[in-house]
């Protein structure tokens, strides 16, 4: 039996105070019950997706900030709930389970008949409650202020589409592994148990409705990777004509920053002929998830707990013929499958991120042989950290030549990338890409 929606709401709402608390909803759901899990995880994430329009709600509701453990309840329970159409649950059913939630556990429960009060008011006056958060910018995009005037200054002509774009649901995107099957093949897989999907990008498959990965046909066979239609675009630019220096010899990559290793894994799937692959990263609990990751696909690299700017530490002075440097960044353009992201980044974490960035791409420029290729990409739609990164890379670098790259890619947009027709990646997130050429020797 199902848990009940009472015990999974008194769940959701501690993950939600802890991402007010900085904590990553990541690290806060893998702290809930096993059992509980899934439900929470689907109550926390649509949650965060109209939490601006929560909090707006419960201002508008109480004059007092509640306590945080119930103040995180009430919240919950209005972002759930503001509009039937999104709601997972009938409107009374979320009243009545959310007061139950408060009055079961000891840090609400003084709080209860205020919660109580509070949304039996707001079903009574919806109409005029959100008529008058509308005007809101945070309740109305949900998200935070500073990330909204950004994205319409970079993006003029499409950031109402990319902010709505955020507060739906990713859907599953897989690349089939061309070491063990072929999307031909697969499809048929999938069909056999009533699965849709539609091919995207080169080797990928979206599916028509999520479903549990480990119960996919050939999971266990390492048939096929979960990455986003977006994301599988890395390895085939990087690789497209890129030949060893000496004829015969090993084709030789680095993989900066790689954890979880599905780039890895993609380099190694597309690769044709032998190869000399290094995945680098700096933690080693994520570099593990590498070995995993190749384990199971049954693909082999050598894997570097390192810090891929701190090159004396690594790297054995043999130049790369492609670097794949996949940079930490805000995480901005993949804000549907990780809806915590708006709410835990501040402004000025964009800065200390580009100087990061800054520091990789210097690094790793010489590490690349003469005439050899890096592939810069972030998960970022803000220009700071994709195209004006670049930009200003190519003024200190003035012999580096700019390839033809996919540059910005919105989320979410069928196709958008340059040089691919129309919806040829189906639903994606948000990524740069800039493939840059080092000059021959």
């Amino acid at each position: 039996m199902a848990p009940p929606l009472w015990q999974q709401l008194q769940q959701a709402a501690g993950v939600l105070a802890a991402v007010r608390g900085g904590s990553s909803a990541t690290a806060a759901l893998e702290r809930v019950d096993a059992g509980l899990r899934p439900g929470v995880q689907a109550l926390v994430f649509q949650a965060l997706r109209w939490w601006g329009r929560g909090e707006a709600l419960r201002r508008r509701l109480a004059a007092r900030t509640p306590p945080p453990a119930a103040d995180a309840l009430l919240c919950a329970a209005l972002a759930l709930g503001w509009d039937p159409a999104l709601s997972p649950y009938e409107p009374f059913t979320l009243v009545d389970q959310t007061v139950e939630a408060a009055k079961r556990q000891p840090g609400t429960r003084a709080q209860a008949s205020f919660i109580n009060a509070c949304l039996r008011r707001f079903l009574r006056e919806r109409e005029e409650l959100l008529a008058a958060t509308a005007h809101e910018p945070v309740a109305l995009w949900n998200h935070p202020r500073w990330w909204i005037e950004r994205v319409r200054k970079d993006h003029p002509r499409a950031w109402q589409r990319v902010l709505e774009a955020d507060n739906g649901a990713a859907p599953l995107t897989l690349r089939i592994n061309a070491r063990r099957t072929r999307v031909d093949a697969y499809l048929p897989a999938l069909a056999a148990q009533g699965i849709a999907a539609r091919r995207v990008a080169e080797s990928g498959l979206q599916l028509a409705q999520a479903r549990p990965v480990q119960r996919l046909p050939g999971f266990d066979a390492g048939e096929f990777s979960v990455q986003d239609a977006a994301a599988q675009l890395a390895a085939p630019l990087l690789l497209e004509g890129l030949q060893s220096a000496q004829p015969g010899a090993p084709l030789r990559l680095l993989d900066a920053c790689a954890a979880p290793g599905g780039k890895t894994a993609h380099l190694l799937e597309r690769v044709q002929g032998p190869a000399e692959v290094l995945a680098l990263e700096v933690d080693a609990q994520r570099a593990r998830r590498i070995d995993d990751t190749l384990g199971r696909l049954g693909l082999s690299a050598q894997v570097k707990v390192a810090d891929a700017a701190r090159t004396q530490d690594w790297w054995d002075g043999r130049f790369f013929d492609g670097v794949l440097l996949d940079a930490p960044c805000t995480a901005s353009g993949i804000v549907r499958r990780h809806p915590d992201v708006r709410w835990l980044r501040r402004e000025s974490d964009v800065q200390q991120l580009a100087v990061q960035q800054s520091m990789l791409l210097e690094a790793l420029w010489p590490t690349v042989r003469p005439g050899g290729r890096l592939l810069y990409c972030t998960c970022s739609v803000f220009r700071e950290e994709g195209e004006q990164q670049i930009e200003a890379f190519l003024a200190r670098n003035s012999r580096a030549r700019l390839l033809p790259s996919p540059g910005h890619l919105l989320p979410q947009g069928g196709g958008g990338a340059r040089g691919l027709p129309d919806n040829a990646l189906g639903e994606h997130d948000g990524f740069f890409y800039a493939l840059l050429q080092k000059p021959p020797a």
